[in-house]
């Protein structure tokens, strides 16, 4: 069991709990060993490399204010990011105070930032703020790195939150919209990454809230939610206007069964952990019949 917790995130206060399912049935689909690879729940780091990866990209140009530089010319992200970083923008009353410095990079832009940087700024400083090749969350499309528009932007550490108002609203109004700040000073030790505070990620919501009501960094709420799996307690999150539930699925060789709801009042969606397993998030908008197996 963990313990009942309420935070307020954008004005709605979540409450966490472990419950029963809430579904009334379950049925049953069938996932291949690729698909751990694939979701918005992705654990992207040194030990856990990206894997087969096809984001579905969308241009900011035209859309957000970008800070384009040779690096990366064009910038895009996962169109379902660009979107609700779009709706973050306007609930911060930002679009113009806040630009979009770096989004999706393929693996040879991630390997060429490497390097330069390497040859720059020296091995500390790049194993501090550049991931590996192969192991950066901008390779799936759904990190973006964000500074303010009034100042000179450096492309790799760009400059937000330095006592920024407009940083303090985006950062406490994120959650909402399903993004993280993925990089924090007291989580080093864990994610292998300094202190970004323009490097925000895209989870999805509720998980954004959650993460951010027990302060946990994604490797932590991995390892977490791997304690509500199916056939135990699983994760129930309320902000008054819907309710959550979540599980864990563990991959198994070739197909995977995963338990989802069927159910005409729920929406689901499988994210993969890019570790070990699936991740199922259900959303009720009506109260649910709670039932045991």
């Amino acid at each position: 069991m963990i313990p009942i917790t309420r935070n307020s995130i954008d004005s709605k206060t979540i409450t966490l709990r472990s419950g029963v399912p809430l579904a009334n049935a379950y049925r049953t689909v069938y996932l291949n060993e690729e698909q751990v690879g694939c979701g918005n729940l992705i654990l992207v780091n040194a030990d856990h490399p990206v894997r087969k990866v096809e984001p579905r990209l969308a241009p900011v140009a035209g859309k957000l204010l970008m800070a384009a530089g040779k690096e990366e010319p064009d910038v895009a992200l996962d169109t379902v990011s660009l979107a609700q970083l779009t709706a973050l923008l306007d609930a911060c009353g930002a679009r113009k105070k806040i630009v979009v410095v770096s989004g999706y990079r393929s693996k040879d832009v991630q390997r060429m930032i490497f390097m330069d940087t390497l040859v720059k700024r020296g091995p500390a400083y790049t194993e501090s703020y550049v991931a590996l090749p192969g192991a950066s969350e901008h390779q799936t499309g759904l990190a973006v790195d964000v500074g303010l528009a009034s100042r000179r932007l450096h492309y790799i550490a760009p400059s937000f939150g330095e006592g920024s108002a407009d940083a303090g609203r985006f950062k406490r109004l994120a959650p909402a919209y399903g993004f993280i700040q993925r990089y924090e000073e007291e989580k080093t030790p864990i994610t292998g990454i300094a202190c970004e505070p323009w490097h925000y990620r895209y989870v999805g919501y509720p998980h954004a809230a959650v993460m951010t009501d027990k302060n946990l960094c994604l490797e932590e709420y991995t390892a977490f939610l791997k304690k509500h799996a199916f056939a135990s307690e699983h994760l129930i999150v309320e902000d008054g206007d819907r309710r959550f539930e979540i599980y864990y699925v563990e991959a198994a060789p070739g197909l995977t069964a995963v338990p989802v709801p069927n159910d005409k009042d729920a929406e689901w969606d499988v994210s993969g952990n890019n570790v070990d397993g699936f991740v199922v998030t259900a959303s009720y908008r009506k109260e649910p019949r709670r039932h045991g197996r």
